[in-house]
């Protein structure tokens, strides 16, 4: 088969998962289908192991956050069929917690440990959720929007005067 349009996709997806996936947007540059939290290692697996899908790519899974929740983003691509598509869960930043994709594609690992080193989202099932780019006893989920950067750690005073 030839490679599908974003809406073939959806369509294709749509008829097996129903009410877990939200209509797609195409309106974005990269059209994107949003995905219900408890449900994206399920569609994940299958957007990998539908012969006519085949994103066997995770290019990259990251996360963007909108005010009161969190989107994490999974960028897909078939070498083979030449398509792609987003996939987005959202969830909210008082229970940050979806599930993990390690298992579907095992480049996931670093990727979702960045996810949630920095917004501080918990992908259950992971094999190793740990810090992976700051120190294990670093407070709070820097690239959250409310995050406040602290003024001093391990002694260091993180005040600058960055002024010309």
């Amino acid at each position: 088969m030839a490679g599908m349009n974003a809406e073939e996709i959806h369509s294709r997806l749509q008829a097996r998962f129903g009410d877990a996936l939200s209509a797609l947007d195409a309106s974005s540059f990269d059209p994107w289908i949003g995905v219900d939290a408890a449900r994206i290692a399920e569609v994940a697996a299958v957007c990998k192991s539908d012969p006519d899908l085949d994103f066997k790519s995770l290019m990259s899974l990251s996360g963007v956050d909108d005010g009161d929740n969190i989107k994490v983003v999974y960028h897909l691509h078939s070498l083979r069929h030449r398509h792609k598509i987003v996939l987005k869960v959202t969830v909210p930043k008082t229970e940050a917690v979806t599930f993990s994709v390690t298992g579907v594609w095992r480049g996931a690992d670093w990727f979702e440990r960045e996810c949630y080193d920095l917004f501080g989202v918990r992908f259950e099932g992971h094999p190793d959720l740990r810090r992976i780019m700051l120190p294990d006893d670093w407070e709070g989920w820097p690239l959250r929007k409310e995050y406040v950067f602290p003024t001093e750690y391990g002694g260091v005073d993180n005040r600058r005067d960055y002024t010309v």
